[in-house]
């Protein structure tokens, strides 16, 4: 078993028909879903929404008050202008703007949105991580 790895990321929402229709809106191509809960296959891993009360439910603790904006999901592009573009998008879809993309201290380009459940996704163009073919991110070697 390799112990470094991610292979599952539920995000919990308030209103799961919301969730699916902004992330329709943007292109994700929805798995599968069962009660409660849907499913989207992204480079190797999987991307689920699972209501905020079930969500805390099934980790054992359902009187917890789940939040958001705690941590950052990131997309990466090959260029500023695909930057651009995805933020475009998530705001026309319906996304928070945080942050429009902007020249970033450590030689790159980002932005930061949230979703309409408040969960922060960054865009970014880094010029010193290429992305593979399909999308995804190896890290070089230092």
């Amino acid at each position: 078993m390799t112990p470094q790895r991610v292979t599952l990321i539920t995000l919990g929402v308030a209103d799961l028909e919301r969730a699916k229709s902004f992330y329709g809106t943007l292109g994700w191509t929805l798995h599968s879903e069962t009660e409660g809960v849907v499913f989207y296959q992204i480079n190797g891993m999987v991307l689920g929404f699972f209501g905020l009360e079930p969500l805390a439910k099934d980790q054992g603790r359902p009187d917890a008050k789940l939040g958001t904006g705690a941590m950052t999901l990131a997309q990466n592009f090959e260029t500023e202008a695909e930057v651009d573009a995805a933020y475009s998008a998530a705001l026309a879809a319906g996304a928070t703007a945080l942050k429009a993309p902007e020249k970033v201290f450590w030689g790159g380009y980002s932005g930061y949105y949230a979703d309409p459940d408040g969960h922060v996704w960054e865009v970014a163009h880094n010029p010193f991580w290429p992305l593979n073919e399909d999308g995804s991110l190896t890290l070089p070697t230092p």
